[in-house]
């Protein structure tokens, strides 16, 4: 046996070289491999087991029957065989048949052979075969045998996919395991739907050759690619510093750290010392990496793992001169996008008139990128768990996120049911559409506030469509979001200015940057970078207070971009009164600051706050005599009151908006600001559900801040609804609530011809 597992794999590998090259048929050439294989271990049996329609199917073998091959088949998680393929894990035995998973197939004549080791085949990220080797005596292979049997099984993976014999339909590994039409449910992240062709985020980089012509050509392509990676590690090092420390900075080193580790580079030079191509050395190296990450239960270990799973994928694009994502190489049709995950600036990218939907592998109702879909218009599935195993690129996809649901490869009755619900879907849409211009009154005559959110500069142009009466919420941290620096004065001040033009005379409240916790920016220090509960930690007004410099960037930016008009400024996450006077106090120093400079101002400041902590209720009669308006938050403050992070899937709908306590909760705030005259507003998700908007109004909210496809909804809603008979049932309800508060409403709704949609 030769010395290191990389003599040994470039020992088979020469030889499969001249198998691979050879112009015979697929199964010659597979059992000229296995012969190879065991000439080369000095193993009794080798045999080969290929994925097929589901089945594992003896393909080839030396030292079995002759007779078993395409006879022996076996399920996945069925026997040995079937045990490696599923689990994509390597099996070593001294004794076969002492594992539990054992399963004896008479017909191999494999009675009389005690050790046994197998390795899986795989492509792209999934088992599509097995590579066994067995033998008389009692013993485990050597690791440098199973080093070179996992290489020589890279190769063999290049063999099958190029011969379609993984899938009697032909479409091999790179299709999914099933071609039939399926229903694949997930979570409901943005309502919407939308038809496209699927599309990969990250395209999958096919490896089209492994074995290497030469390998000191190969070698220097890696330590080119090396290079580049490395530059721009250290590129991305220096834009992304702010601040001094911080978890950025240990993110980054950390990143560093693996992109010039000698230890990686060393393996993935090994690999192509046993014939491998750049290519194929850098995935053989990744497969390792990914075997180590499913063993990992330390989640710091696990993150690391990551992290040089990532720099993987970097060198290997870097490499084989595939660059770019999706979006950077451009649509050319309807798409649906799959990914496991994206940034709020990566789905900028995408061309809105074609990107129809979104699909994620993980994804939260809070996430960065959901709240930017849903301000672009696009829906999106998240948690969809094996999507990228059950779709390829290139199927046909109907995503129907309103019921959770996505259609792969959709049958002509799923098409047909499909079409029927877009359809009564737009006849909704155009007849709230033709609500823009028409007052969101009751039908007893009392006028409703409607306010959109918005976060972007494209997203005023609702105001228009909607017929809105301002906006009531503007996130101004989505331009930090969606850059990699940390946005400066003048970026800031354009940006408010654009906005407040874009709004004429309609009222644009600017709500201060709510970043941190769950919101981080990689190019802003965070001492506090292990947070347990970060929706509850170091974020939006707390962090703005401590990191004074970059608020007092944004009051100038604000400031001045509302000269000549009025400003209406709102600071998130206020827990105590003192905190807002702190706030106040900062903007009119920067007010002051500016005056004496000459520069224009404000014609008046209004300032606001919003309630999201509960705490902050028991200080109303502190506060109101202080601002001009409050906003509740619901989506934050019915996290904190139920104590249910609602980005936690397992617990995202196990409390309802329409439970007694949150409306008891809303109901105390409404008789304390009337009285102090001072506007009370809901702004979040709940304003923007019909059936939540009507309980609101019968509590007395007079004012919504909801997302822009809500309005129309909402509207229709309101003008057929009897605000003071509503008033009077509420108060009903919240003396004596009953058990199915949604239900009773729902109920009353109906009886009283309420439109809810």
């Amino acid at each position: 046996m030769p010395l290191s597992a990389a003599a040994s794999a470039r020992e088979i590998l020469t030889s499969l070289h001249d198998v691979m090259a050879s112009r015979t048929s697929a199964q010659a050439k597979l059992n000229a491999v296995v012969g190879i294989i065991a000439t080369a271990i000095d193993s009794e049996v080798c045999s080969i087991y290929l994925l097929r329609e589901g089945v594992l199917e003896l393909f080839a073998t030396r030292g079995l029957d002759q007779a078993a091959v395409h006879v022996t088949k076996l399920a996945l998680g069925e026997g040995l065989v079937g045990t490696i393929a599923e689990d994509v894990e390597v099996l070593n035995l001294d004794e076969a048949a002492s594992h539990p998973d054992f399963a004896y197939k008479p017909e191999t004549g494999e009675d009389r052979f005690h050790s046994f080791a197998g390795v899986p085949i795989i492509r792209r990220e999934r088992s599509v075969g097995v590579l066994a080797v067995q033998h008389t005596d009692r013993r485990k292979y050597a690791d440098v045998e199973i080093e070179a049997l996992q290489t020589v099984a890279m190769v063999l993976s290049e063999l099958i996919a190029n011969a379609g014999l993984i899938d009697t339909t032909g479409g091999g590994a790179d299709r999914p395991q099933s071609t039939a039409a399926m229903r694949i449910p997930g979570q409901k992240l943005v309502d919407g739907m939308g038809a496209g062709y699927a599309v990969y985020h990250q395209p999958r980089i096919t490896i089209e050759h492994t074995v290497a012509e030469d390998t000191d050509a190969e070698r220097h392509r890696v330590y080119a690619a090396f290079d580049k990676m490395r530059e721009g590690i250290d590129r991305m090092t220096r834009e992304a510093e702010f601040g001094v420390g911080g978890e950025h900075v240990e993110v980054l080193q950390t990143y560093k750290m693996f992109a010039y580790d000698e230890g990686w580079a060393r393996r993935i030079n090994e690999a192509i010392d046993s014939g491998l191509t750049a290519e194929a050395a850098i995935e053989r190296v990744q497969q390792r990496t990914r075997q180590r990450m499913r063993q990992i239960d330390d989640p710091l270990l696990a993150d690391r793992m990551h992290d040089l799973e990532d720099l993987s994928n970097r060198l290997l694009r870097i490499v084989s001169g595939q660059m770019g994502t999706a979006a950077q190489l451009g649509l050319r049709q309807d798409t649906i996008l799959i990914a496991r995950n994206l940034g709020p600036a990566e789905l900028l990218e995408y061309d809105k008139r074609r990107l129809k939907g979104v699909i994620l592998e993980e994804g939260s109702l809070t996430a960065h990128v959901t709240i930017v879909a849903r301000a672009m218009g696009v829906p999106v599935l998240g948690r969809v768990r094996d999507i990228r195993r059950l779709v390829a690129e290139g199927d046909m996809l109907l995503l129907d996120s309103a019921e959770s649901n996505v259609f792969a490869r959709p049958s002509a009755a799923m098409e047909e049911a499909f079409d029927a619900r877009l359809a009564m879907r737009q006849k909704r849409k155009a007849a709230f559409a033709a609500l823009r211009d028409v007052p969101p009154i009751t039908k007893d005559g009392h006028r409703l506030t409607l306010m959109v959110n918005a976060g972007l500069r494209d997203d005023v142009a609702a105001l228009d469509v909607t017929g809105a009466d301002g906006i009531g919420l503007f996130r101004t941290e989505f331009q930090f979001l969606v850059s990699a620096t940390l946005p400066q004065r003048e970026r800031q001040q354009r940006l408010y200015k654009e906005v407040l033009d874009a709004a004429g005379e309609r009222p644009v409240i600017f709500r201060t940057v709510d970043i941190g916790g769950d919101k981080a920016l990689p190019y802003l220090n965070k001492e506090d970078s292990d947070e347990e509960n970060p929706a509850m930690g170091w974020r939006a007004l707390r962090l703005g207070l401590e990191r004074d410099g970059l608020m007092k960037v944004q009051a100038r930016a604000l400031l001045e971009a509302a000269a000549g008009r009025t400003l209406n400024v709102m600071f998130p996450m206020v827990s105590e009164p003192w905190e807002f006077d702190e706030a106040r106090a900062l903007f009119e120093a920067q007010r002051t600051w500016l005056e004496g400079r000459g520069r224009k101002m404000p014609l008046a400041i209004r300032y606001g706050a919003m309630l999201e902590v509960p705490a902050l209720a028991e200080m109303l009669d502190v506060l109101l005599p202080r601002i001009e308006f409050l906003s509740i938050g619901t989506n934050d403050l019915t996290q904190f009151l139920f104590a249910a992070d609602r980005a936690n899937p397992k617990l995202a709908e196990r409390y309802d908006w329409l439970s007694p306590s949150i409306l008891r909760f809303i109901a105390r705030l409404v008789s304390p600001t009337r009285d102090a005259k001072v506007d009370l507003a809901v702004c979040g998700e709940m304003g923007g559900r019909p059936l939540e908007a009507m309980a609101l109004i019968g509590l007395g909210i007079e004012r919504l801040s909801i997302t822009p496809a809500a309005v129309g909804p909402i509207k229709a809603m309101t003008r057929s609804l009897d605000r003071a008979a509503l008033t009077k049932y509420m108060a009903g309800l919240l003396a004596d609530p009953p058990r199915d508060m949604r239900g009773a409403l729902t109920a009353w709704a109906t009886e009283n011809g309420v439109e809810i949609v």
